[in-house]
């Protein structure tokens, strides 16, 4: 009985549970009908909503002039574009109102200026947009005007491969050649390699034949060559000036405060685009807008990418979080729309660096020169604020993304050549001078005209500091020069270049042209800049960093060329005040002495062409006498020994002996160890008589105590010119001539 009772009062509780689940879901129901038709009863009031219908619905050929109700729906679907931007399916609309011409050409202009998208752009929309372009007789200015707002919202368009697959339509309007400028800036941003096809080279090379060499046909053939570079024969220039110009001005403040305003309310499947800037008062009219580095997105919208991606079986780069999974999927990589997110993701970088994709990189560097071109270059208020936090970000990624790929961007390469003639050596100093030391070797006909005219300007007319940073800018920009020499060099095709994808093929005597150039240039400068700031100590250290590198060029890095430092730099250096410089010099000729000895010798062993000067070694024989004489052989005022004063001059300074006082002791620079070491030597003296010093042992302890100081380098230069010291001071022989002339 009582397990009867249990069975039957077990169906009764689970029918009542399940008859409260029901009431509770038909709460529910009700709930969400109650708020549908809630939402719907609001949109219905809504007089957006309603100005948005009435566009929608309007039918075609109903007149503009007098119609009040079309004038105050596009008032109101204006000031909602202005302030918070319009939704995708708001811009869908309203594009399809405009390009359809269903109100005439009256409205057209009007509505495509107020289309700002608040989040994205529907792809349909704007592929049924182009379609229209064929079908109704739009006028040719609203026609650019709509191409040019493509070109703005690129990277906030939703998917691009049902543009791609229209390719062929759009290329057809090239032939008109207002659009032609447009077009083929549409056309960069869209072509694959299945884009490229014969019919186009020849379409593009005939457009040239009547256009002329524009530089917008030059960039859209150049990516063609990247492509199928056997089907372009066309020789593309090295270097071209900016091929597209800055086509969004009349969306772009607006969508910099609409996208400010929305803030996190921005869909984060899309790119944020170009135009996003910090929100910080500013007096300048340019808000570096370029210059935010965009976020690593994916080039479609997720519900794209998980129907193409699947089966093309690509990856994003930002799905990507480890260097394991870059290996994995090294052959399957999907690029971001935004070129410019590079930059941020070193995965990215070095996928970018170890694929060598040429279409990549000519993308990267398109965007790099259009950022660095527009907004720092070609301010409308001639230059850019010191105080812009966005640009010295951007530099300074720019910065160790090159450090990262030990390389600089061609890009980069054009905007430098054309900031020096305009940059007045203050606005972003260590950026630029960090930049300009990553640009490739520059033959030797255009280093002038390129680097050396406005870097001499700038020199001789700024600060201390500059002129110390511009010498350690040159050091490093040598050091690469060379570093890649040794590494890359060819015997039979010399191809030097710090940026590998641009590279310039050199022989190895245009090569070392390029170097002797620099070299040259930078010991013209080196010796005027010394007298300009009176041989400061500063400046010469600087100095002194280069010819460190400058002496080893044959043995550290293999070029076959041998410069000595000129006599403005040499004799400051010398007769330095401080005694880190003096050693220094020693040890530079020092190793000038041991490369010039092994270039000799190999020469003879191997019989090849690589031939000294006898000028090379006058100029070091020269330069080790006087040195020798100078620290070493107490004869520095001897006649025929390099530096010359006049007899009289020598009496007046009342100096007994005067021909044999000037040494390690007296020198301006050591004169304070001669002292001490005095002190120490013979502690009981009351007066000082530092011609004791003179004395071959005091002599050879005063040496070893100056090496126990720290002078690595005069310790280096004594011990190969002790030896022969009294030689060289009669002029007869020295360490290097009696050998190698």
């Amino acid at each position: 009985m009582a397990a009867t009772l249990n069975l039957s009062e077990q169906p009764d509780s689970e029918t009542s549970s399940l008859n409260d689940q029901t009431v509770s879901s038909r709460s529910n129901n009700r709930s969400v009908r109650v708020a549908e038709n809630e939402r719907r009863k609001i949109e219905a009031e809504d007089p957006f909503v309603l100005a948005l219908k009435y566009f929608t619905d309007v039918e075609a050929g109903t007149p503009v002039t007098g119609n009040d109700e079309v004038e105050k729906h596009l008032l109101l679907v204006e000031k909602v574009a202005y302030n918070r931007g319009l939704s995708p399916e708001a811009i869908s609309n309203m594009l399809e109102f405009a390009i359809s011409l269903r109100m005439g050409t009256t409205l057209c202009a009007r509505v495509l200026k107020c289309l700002i998208p608040a989040t994205a752009v529907p792809q349909e929309a704007v592929v049924r947009a182009v379609g229209w372009l064929g079908v109704v007789k739009i006028p040719i200015t609203t026609q650019v005007l709509f191409i040019k707002w493509v070109l703005t919202v690129f990277d906030m368009i939703d998917a691009k491969d049902q543009l791609r697959a229209i390719y062929g339509f759009i290329f057809s309007f090239l032939t008109d050649e207002n659009l032609c400028p447009y077009i083929c800036h549409l056309l960069y941003l869209l072509t694959r390699k299945e884009s490229v096809r014969v019919f186009r080279v020849r379409k593009l090379l005939e457009l040239q034949s009547k256009l002329g060499r524009q530089p917008f046909l030059l960039h859209l053939l150049s990516l063609y060559k990247v492509f199928c570079p056997e089907l372009v024969t066309l020789s593309i220039p090295s270097r071209m000036r900016s091929g597209f110009r800055n086509h969004n001005s009349p969306w772009k403040s607006v969508l910099i405060g609409v996208q400010k305003r929305n803030g996190s309310q921005v869909a984060s499947s899309i790119s944020p685009s170009a135009f996003m800037v910090r929100d910080k008062t500013n007096s300048r009219k340019r808000k570096y807008c370029h210059l935010e580095m965009p976020a690593l997105n994916c080039v479609v919208n997720k519900q794209a990418q998980t129907g193409t991606s699947s089966s093309r079986k690509l990856v994003p780069v930002v799905q990507l979080n480890s260097f394991a999974q870059l290996l994995e999927n090294m052959h399957h990589i999907e690029l971001p729309a935004q070129m410019g997110s590079l930059l941020g993701s070193s995965l990215a970088l070095q996928y970018l660096d170890f694929v060598q994709d040429e279409s990549a990189l000519l993308r990267l560097n398109f965007w790099l020169g259009y950022a660095l071109h527009e907004e720092l270059l070609f301010c409308s208020d001639g230059g850019a604020s010191q105080n812009s936090e966005e640009a010295l970000q951007f530099l300074n990624k720019l910065l160790s993304t090159q450090h990262f790929l030990q390389e600089g961007f061609s890009s980069s390469e054009a905007f430098l050549y054309k900031f020096l003639n305009v940059w007045d050596g203050s606005l972003f100093r260590p950026e630029i001078l960090g930049l300009l030391s990553n640009i490739p070797v520059i033959p030797s006909s255009q280093i002038g005209c390129l680097l050396f005219e406005p870097l001499m300007q700038l020199f001789f007319t700024s600060s201390l500091f500059f002129k110390c940073g511009l010498m350690e800018c040159l050091n490093n920009m040598l050091l690469k020069w060379l570093t890649w020499h040794s590494v890359y060099a060819l015997e039979d095709d010399l191809d030097i270049s710090l940026n590998s994808h641009t590279s310039i093929n050199m022989t190895l005597s245009g090569f070392k042209d390029s170097v002797m150039e620099l070299v040259l240039f930078v010991g013209r400068m080196a010796s005027v800049g010394l007298q300009l700031e009176g041989c400061h100590s500063l400046l010469l250290s600087f100095i002194l960093d280069f010819y460190e590198t400058v002496c080893d060029t044959f043995l550290k890095y293999g070029l076959p060329l041998v410069l000595m430092p000129p006599p403005g730099v040499f004799y400051p250096a010398l007769f330095a005040t401080d005694p880190v410089n003096v050693d220094r010099l020693a040890y530079i000729m020092y190793r000038y002495k041991v490369n010039l000895t092994s270039a000799k010798s190999q020469e003879k062993i191997t019989q090849q062409a690589f031939h000294i000067s006898r000028q090379t070694f006058q100029e070091f024989n020269n330069y080790v006498v006087v040195m020798a004489n100078c620290l070493l052989n107490h004869k520095m005022f001897h006649p025929g020994m390099g530096v010359q004063l006049g007899e009289e001059l020598l009496l007046k300074s009342n100096v007994p002996q005067y021909w044999a006082s000037y040494d390690l002791i007296r020198h301006p620079a050591f004169m304070s160890y001669a002292v001490d070491f005095h002190q120490k030597c013979w502690p009981g003296r009351k007066d000082l008589d530092l011609n004791s010093i003179k004395q071959p042992k005091p002599w050879s302890w005063y040496l070893e105590y100056l090496f126990t100081q720290g002078y690595d380098g005069l310790k280096q230069f004594c011990q190969g010119n002790i030896s022969r010291q009294q030689t060289a001071g009669d002029g007869q022989g020295d360490s290097v001539s009696s050998k190698q002339r």
